[in-house]
């Protein structure tokens, strides 16, 4: 049932239009013109004034020919950069930008299984309950749009996000996150006339760095310094210091553990510097964490994985459960009691201008979503 050729050119078509964080008007104008077409019933939420976006999350919604109750599918609009003026390219079934560009698999590819499958529903009058589509803006710089998203206009208690590689595996085990951003407040000096005038920021917060324990700590943990900033001339000690990380773990005593100790070592070193001066209360640090998205669990009971499982069985398949370190729209639809696994499209190399995916994978996924609604319409009403 899957028309393979249309599905490539909605993809094609989608990937050509450019989409960065912030800038997903375009393509939710494109997106909002095809799913209207189809029946639906768009919402465009208010969230781009607090994202800073040009538009806000797209929700369509159709209304089900059974009784099972709402489903939510999902995918985001934006993607990384570099992502302006991509030149989308098919060679011996694979899609790959000119190398120039990211090719916008991530999550474009989602966004066109989606569309296709809701199309194959409607032409071949497909039982289904009805469907809750949701495309977000700014995931890709903190899930914003999912954190702003206006929940009120959505009833779903369940569903599925399409932001994953592997077409094998539901994702039902995300981890929490801690963002920190600290700044380590020193003294400027000439740094060649009067050195022992200043206190080095950037010393300071080396020395504090290289007490860290960085990337995997344990099975279920990772810490990552990704970000240092000092502006000035080498001939002046460095008064000021940003530096920017985050901590995950499906551990919530972890991440709080390890979030701790890395402010901790910050704070020692500053407060143990031979060079201070008391009167400006000066070497310090300043600090804020924020909780970047909470952690998902997903029982293998949970409607979610038994409809994914099955679906795939029904297809000659197998999908099997799958533990991430990543994060996704997923993790904040979970924290709102809207529990979402998360499948995969084959989309590989992603954020980088290698990025490729072949049409075969998005045609698979295509067929798992269309057997997932399907099963789902034979539900009844939720208990």
């Amino acid at each position: 049932m899957i028309n393979r050729d249309r599905l490539g050119e909605t993809f094609r078509k989608l990937a050509g239009i450019d989409s960065v964080s912030r800038e997903e008007g375009a393509i939710s104008i494109e997106i909002r013109k095809i799913l209207e077409s189809l029946g639906a019933d768009i919402y465009i939420d208010d969230s781009g004034r607090r994202t800073g976006s040009n538009t806000g999350n797209l929700i369509a919604k159709f209304e089900g020919n059974s009784r099972a109750p709402a489903l939510l599918l999902n995918a985001h609009m934006d993607t990384v950069e570099p992502g302006k003026g991509v030149k989308p390219e098919f060679v011996d079934g694979v899609f790959k930008s000119d190398g120039t560009t990211v090719l916008g698999a991530d999550d474009k590819s989602a966004i066109a299984i989606i569309i296709e499958s809701l199309r194959v529903i409607r032409e071949n009058d497909l039982p289904h309950g009805p469907l809750e589509i949701v495309f977000t803006t700014c995931e890709e710089i903190g899930l914003l749009g999912a954190k702003h998203l206006d929940f009120g206009l959505l009833e779903a208690g369940f569903g599925f996000a399409l932001d994953t590689a592997d077409t094998e595996t539901i994702i039902t085990m995300a981890p929490a996150s801690n963002r920190f951003d600290l700044t380590v407040h020193g003294k400027s000096a000439h740094a060649g006339a009067d050195p022992e005038k200043g206190i080095n920021a950037i010393a300071l917060a080396s020395q504090a760095i290289a007490k860290l324990e960085l990337g995997r700590i344990d099975s279920e943990t990772t810490a990552n310094i990704g970000f240092i900033k000092c502006t000035g001339a080498t001939n002046i000690v460095p008064d000021q210091v940003q530096v920017k990380g985050e901590v995950r773990s499906h551990d919530g005593e972890k991440l709080e553990q390890v979030t701790g100790r890395i402010i901790e070592a910050f704070e020692r070193v500053v407060e143990t510097s031979p060079q201070r001066d008391d009167a400006a209360g000066l070497p310090r640090v300043s600090f804020h964490v924020e909780n970047e998205f909470p952690k998902t669990f997903i029982p293998e009971t949970h409607p979610v994985v038994r409809l994914a499982k099955s679906a795939a069985e029904n297809l000659g398949r197998q999908i099997v459960s799958k533990r991430t370190g990543g994060g996704s729209d997923a993790n904040i639809f979970y924290s709102k009691g809207i529990i979402t696994g998360v499948i995969g499209t084959g989309m590989r190399d992603i954020h980088t201008v290698r990025e490729w995916i072949r049409l075969d994978d998005m045609v698979e996924t295509a067929r798992l979503l269309i057997e997932i609604v399907r099963l789902h319409a034979g539900q009844g009403p939720a208990s």
